[in-house]
This record gives C-alpha cells, sequence and structure tokens, in this order.
C-alpha cells in the first residue's frame, strides 16, 4: 500500500535513501517554509527542531499517522494534541549523545581559558597575555543534573580531565551512580559545592525555571554554568543578575528560552557569556545516526506497528512489540466483533487476560480493543494513541483484569456491557492466528476474520439445514460453519441455547438475515465485517 512521507526539514542522505527504498512509498523532500502544502496527504511526518508541530498544523493532516522527530527533545510537538488526533509521535534518545557531550565540554574549556574573548581581543589587534588568565578543569567539581544518555557521556568525558563528579537524578539507583564512579548528591549539595553545573535532563513542569534566584543563592561563588538541554531551564534575568553580582562567573548556554533571543536581550551583553545557536547536535555523525534511526522506526512502525521510541504511547521493546503483535490483532478483532453483535448503548467494556500475557504490560492489548470497538460506533478516527482519550470523551468505562489459569490457552476476553445486558467475545491464537473460542460463555471457535454471520438461537432441530438453505437459495456461499451450545438450559425444560458463527464468501444482504429471523428458533443473526 503507498505511504506519504513528509520530510519538512533537512535529513540525512542515508536516512532519505531508506525511506526511498520502500516499496511504493512516496517520499516528499521540503522544508519548513514550503512544507504545508504537502501536509494533507501525509501519512508520516519527520520533523527536527525549527518545524512547530501545533494543533492547528495537525488540523491540516488528516490522513497524518506518525510523526517522528529526529532528535531528542519533543517540546517543538503539541503531544496532548497528537495524542487526541490518533498520531504517534516517536524520537531518538542517544542518537546526538555524544555530539552534546562534546559540545558541553567545549563550552566548559571556553568559559575556563576565556576563548572567545581571548579571539576577539587577538583578532583587533591587541595581545592581552596578562587579561586572559584562565583556569584548569583538573580537581574542579562538576555538577551534573541528569544522567540520562547525554549526562553520562559528559560524565566520561570528564573524567578524562580528572574532574570531580557530583550528579542529581531521582531516577538513578546507588548501583548505578557506583558503576559510573561518580557521587548522587541532592540539588543543594550540588549548588554547594559544584565549580561546574550542566544541565542534561528534560523540560518539565519540575525542570522549569529550575536555575533562579533561589537556586543561584545556594552556589558556591564563581560557579559556572552550561545549559545544552533547554532554555527554559534557567531563567535568564536571574542568571545576568548572578554573573552582574558575581555569584556566576560565566555561563556557556546553547539553548534560550526564545530561540533566537531578541538582539536588544541584556543576556546577551554579558561578556562572560558564551553562546552558541542550538548547535549541539548538529554534527555530521550525529544528524546521520539521528536520520537513519527515525526512518528504521518509522519503516518499524508503518510497516510492522512496531512503536520504538514513542512518547505518547507505551514503551516496549522491539520483542516486546513482536511477541505482543498477534495479541494485539486479536484484541481488536475482539472488540470489533463484540461491538457487532452487541445490542443497545455501551456502558463499560472489561478486558480479562489469561496465561502469560497477563503478566505483562497490557496497555496496547486493551487499546488494540477499544480501536475495534470504537472504530464500529464513531467517525472519528481512533488509534491505539488516542483510544482511551475517546473512550473517556464518550464515558465509556474501562477495566482491565488479569487470570492466572495455570496450564490453560492463553486468551483475551472482552466484555462489552450496554444498557440491553452484557456481550462476551474470547479468543485465542492458534496456529498464530486470532480465532473465536467463546461468545457469551459459549465454546465456538471460528475464524476471526472476512464476512460473518452471527447466530443465536434455540438448538432445535432443523436449523443449520435452515441456515444452509436460506444461504444457498441466496448464493451465498458458506466457507465455515461453527457452532456450540450450553452445557444446560436457562430454565427446566427448555430448549438449550446455541450459537453459530458462519464464514461466507461474500457480504450477506440484511434481506437475507430477516429471511434468516423468520425461523422462530433463530433469536439472532447478524453480519460481522473483520479486516
Amino acid at each position: 500500500m503507498p505511504v506519504n512521507v513528509l520530510v519538512a526539514e533537512p535529513m540525512a542522505a542515508a536516512g532519505l535513501d531508506l525511506l526511498r527504498a520502500q516499496p511504493g512509498w512516496n517520499v516528499v523532500v521540503s522544508n519548513p517554509k514550503e512544507y504545508l502544502a504537502q501536509l494533507p496527504e501525509a501519512e508520516a511526518l519527520i520533523v527536527r527542531s525549527a518545524v512547530k508541530v501545533t494543533r492547528e498544523i495537525l488540523a491540516q493532516a488528516p490522513k497524518l499517522r506518525v510523526i517522528g522527530r529526529a532528535g531528542v527533545g519533543v517540546d517543538n510537538v503539541d503531544l496532548e494534541a497528537a495524542t487526541a488526533a490518533g498520531v504517534l509521535v516517536m524520537n531518538t534518545p542517544g542518537g546526538n549523545a555524544v555530539s552534546v557531550a562534546e559540545h558541553t565540554l567545549a563550552l566548559m574549556l571556553a568559559l575556563a581559558r576565556a576563548v572567545p574573548q581571548a579571539t576577539a581581543s587577538t583578532k583587533s589587534g591587541k595581545w592581552e597575555k596578562k587579561k586572559f588568565l584562565g583556569s584548569e578543569l583538573r580537581g574542579k567539581t562538576l555538577g551534573i543534573i541528569g544522567l540520562g544518555s547525554i549526562g553520562r557521556e559528559v560524565v566520561r568525558r570528564a573524567r578524562a580531565f580528572e574532574m570531580r563528579i557530583l550528579a542529581y537524578d531521582p531516577y538513578v539507583n546507588p548501583q548505578t551512580a557506583a558503576d559510573l564512579d561518580l557521587e548522587l548528591a541532592d540539588l543543594p549539595r550540588l549548588y554547594a559545592e559544584s565549580d561546574y553545573i550542566s544541565l542534561h535532563t528534560a523540560l518539565t513542569p519540575e525542570t522549569q525555571r529550575l536555575l533562579g534566584r533561589e537556586a543561584f543563592a545556594q552556589m558556591k561563588p564563581g560557579v559556572r554554568i552550561i545549559n545544552c538541554a533547554r532554555g527554559e531551564m534557567i531563567d535568564a534575568e536571574a542568571l545576568r543578575e548572578a554573573v552582574q553580582s558575581g555569584k556566576v562567573a560565566g555561563a556557556g548556554l546553547d539553548v534560550f528560552p526564545k530561540e533566537p533571543p531578541p538582539p536588544e536581550d541584556p543576556l546577551l551583553g554579558v561578556e562572560t557569556l558564551v553562546a552558541t545557536p542550538h548547535i549541539a547536535g548538529s554534527t555530521e555523525e550525529a544528524q546521520e545516526i539521528v536520520g537513519v534511526r527515525i526512518a528504521e522506526q518509522l519503516v518499524d512502525y508503518l510497516q510492522q506497528g512496531i512503536a520504538i521510541n514513542a512518547v505518547n504511547m507505551p514503551a516496549l521493546t522491539p520483542e516486546q512489540y513482536r511477541s505482543l503483535g498477534p495479541y494485539i490483532a486479536l484484541a481488536e478483532r475482539l472488540g470489533c466483533f463484540a461491538a457487532q453483535i452487541a445490542e443497545g448503548n455501551p456502558r463499560a467494556v472489561y478486558f480479562v487476560y489469561s496465561g502469560q500475557i497477563a503478566d505483562g504490560s497490557t496497555h496496547l492489548l486493551r487499546n488494540a480493543g477499544l480501536v475495534g470497538l470504537l472504530g464500529r460506533w464513531l467517525t472519528e478516527r481512533t488509534t491505539l494513541v488516542n483510544a482511551m482519550q475517546v473512550a473517556a470523551q464518550r464515558e465509556l468505562t474501562v477495566v482491565e483484569r488479569h487470570e492466572q489459569r495455570g496450564a490453560r490457552v492463553e486468551s483475551v476476553r472482552v466484555e462489552l456491557e450496554t444498557d440491553a445486558g452484557l456481550t462476551s467475545a474470547e479468543g485465542a491464537l492458534v496456529l498464530g492466528r486470532p480465532r473465536l473460542i467463546q461468545v457469551d460463555g459459549i465454546v465456538c471457535e471460528a475464524p476471526l476474520s472476512g464476512h460473518l454471520i452471527f447466530l443465536k438461537n434455540q438448538d432445535v432441530p432443523g436449523v443449520i439445514g435452515y441456515v444452509g438453505t436460506v444461504l444457498g437459495r441466496n448464493q451465498i456461499n458458506i466457507a465455515n460453519f461453527s457452532l456450540g451450545r450450553r452445557d444446560r438450559p436457562g430454565r427446566a425444560g427448555e430448549p438449550l441455547e446455541a450459537v453459530a458463527v458462519v464464514e461466507t464468501d461474500g457480504l450477506v444482504p440484511e434481506a437475507v438475515l430477516a429471511e434468516l429471523m423468520e425461523n422462530p428458533a433463530v433469536k439472532v443473526a447478524r453480519t460481522v465485517e473483520l479486516p
């Protein structure tokens, strides 16, 4: 099936080659000023940091399924709006970690040796050897806030300069710190003891303006600040005041709260500021890595449904996605089946997992079941990304249960509660394919694909023959006929209740269903259409 991929910003040639190598893919290479014209047909959008994917932009892309951010930060993408639209957002964490770490050390060295100021002085014809007395990194304490992939690369390089390293990261345990040969510290201690402080954490409500007046007041005199993460983590006015007061000896900034900063920004006038235009991750090597990685991730997702480094969907490893993939398809088809055989208005849905699949994360199975259910009722697009949000908007209660049944086959059961009662459909994988194994507690094995007729009837003689006669008379060929009945009647003396799932070669018209219902033993006759 053709796939339209829109590349809105510069991308490594190797990444583009990988996308273009996919059969039937149409890869459009544009730029931040012209890409909007291609949005209506785009199913995948690749951006870096210049393009801002807002709610308004998403409204212009009705076919969009995935946004690939060739880099780490996704603050240029409205995640809430993307999730509401059912669009997956993925990034490439760690792809530019070495480049950012090297730039961090470059800024530290530039501050320690006043490289920009000395360069400007020398180029102006001066020779101010005594003015630019520097200091060594050796023996200084480096405080690192955030020990993700970039923070760890900074640790490795700083150790070569014989620096003492303190780190703050509430998600890192003591064993990891020991493996990295560093000390974990709380923020007050890190502020008080560090000669250099470098930010390498994500932008969150907690880290917004993390370095403000209160933080600077706790720092030792002469500290130097490095920021190659996000500009919003530093209160720019508080930093300027701290530099002017002498509390902060200098700052190396690759990022700013507003980019580019306006020329009149007072911070740009600070003599001991070393500023670069958000280029820490911009190296030939890094762009090659993130370009290829985002291309590989898009191929995995669009061709196999494997979402690596998703930021608005439950995170799983490629191995977990591959093992869960067949069960995701099973859950979606069960949801679709239950929605088509149930009566009444939906109130709640229960997902019940049995066997080993109940031991792991089942969020994607739940979302897939909701996609199948909601897709039968709603015109708006429902995907694995926004399924829970759409269900909440429709006030549909969603509950998950995990059951351990020993050696019993691994299964997924969807129980749909409506104002007319409860309908359940349970399925399992048979030879790797989704199969129905029970309907409303009645054992009935049938394929979960193609054109189906669902029947509920009294178990009396002649019903099967009647169904075959009606379908034959209407030139409808039966591909498979599955039967099941309850073990005991609902009331003494009544016939047993039975169900049948009939697979046909084509869609069964409503008139034929009406003809089936003419038999008094047939209580329900509905068509079910599955992928």
